[in-house]
């Protein structure tokens, strides 16, 4: 007695199209090309140009950019900018946000102009609030004029270390507000309004409604918005540069300044290794945070 065995189904062209098209790692196959040729490359080079010379492996050039005078300045700077302009920059988005939800009179004219920094370049921003605060510039006129100051103030003289400070964050904070503000504006769409108005019905002040009924739902979108401003904020260069030069230094200028000025790419790829690792360690920061937040919950 013979046995025969059916045979294999024979699948057609169509059925291994959606098969293949149902496989996530296809479907992640342009996005992991991207990243690998736009973000994994890259970071490579830097660290064969950081870590490597003719004579093989070096530590020189980490020796040297830690031995700059100017690394620790850059770095302090920058973080004391993330410190004061992402806490202000997300409570004015949040009012801005609120506001255009109240939907006042010419509200398109409102939001419009608040996003208008965001078709200004960051050296063009710089420049705009250089005319501002140089020594012959806007301010200071109009505290001659209104009799406030006799020669004006030398907001960006090298000495004025705070002056220089705020007019960074008072550029920063015009230039990249608009930003977080649109990325809450997104979010503040997607509340649910039954909320609101189920607080009001119960008696809630508007403050009240604020805090516990709009920035909990408004939290996917805060999340999102400081960590995308923080890392931006690690890379802020233009306005600073335009400002103040060097004598404000920024760790981004700082790799600038190694790779153009000074002609010594391998430092310079060590100071960009620097900003890199800043970021991912603020973002795994964030992220672990929010779900340790979300676990205890």
């Amino acid at each position: 007695m013979t046995v025969t065995t059916a045979p294999a189904p024979v699948e057609t062209p169509v059925a291994k199209r959606r098969r293949l098209s149902g496989s996530p790692w296809l479907l992640l196959a342009p996005s992991i090309v991207f990243m690998l040729a736009l973000f994994g490359w890259p970071v490579i080079q830097a660290l064969i140009s950081a870590f490597t010379d003719d004579s093989g492996f070096t530590l020189a050039a980490w020796d040297r950019l830690f031995g700059d005078p100017y690394f620790l300045r850059a770095l302090r700077n920058t973080l004391l900018l993330i410190v004061i302009v992402v806490p202000v920059q997300l409570v004015l988005a949040v009012a801005m946000a609120l506001l255009v939800q109240a939907r006042p009179k010419f509200l398109s004219g409102h939001f419009y102009l608040w996003t208008i920094p965001l078709a200004v370049s960051e050296l063009a921003a710089g420049l705009v609030w250089l005319s501002v605060f140089d020594s012959r510039g806007y301010l200071n006129s109009l505290l001659v004029s209104w009799g406030i100051s006799d020669t004006g103030v030398q907001w960006l003289n090298y000495t004025n270390t705070g002056t220089m400070l705020l007019a960074v964050v008072i550029a920063e904070i015009w230039r990249a507000t608009s930003l977080v503000f649109v990325i809450v504006v997104a979010g503040i769409q997607m509340v649910p309004k039954d909320f609101d108005e189920a607080a009001q019905v119960f008696g809630a002040s508007a403050w009240q409604r604020l805090w516990h009924v709009t920035l909990p739902q408004l939290k996917p979108s805060l999340q999102v918005a400081l960590i995308l401003r923080t890392i931006l904020a690690l890379q802020a260069f233009a306005v600073a540069q335009a400002l103040t030069g060097r004598d404000f230094p920024l760790l981004v200028g700082e790799t600038y300044q190694w790779y153009v000025n000074l002609q010594n790419p391998a430092v310079a790829s060590a100071a960009a290794l620097v900003v890199l690792a800043l970021s991912l360690a603020t973002a795994l920061f964030y992220l672990r945070t929010m779900r340790q937040q979300e676990a205890a919950k």
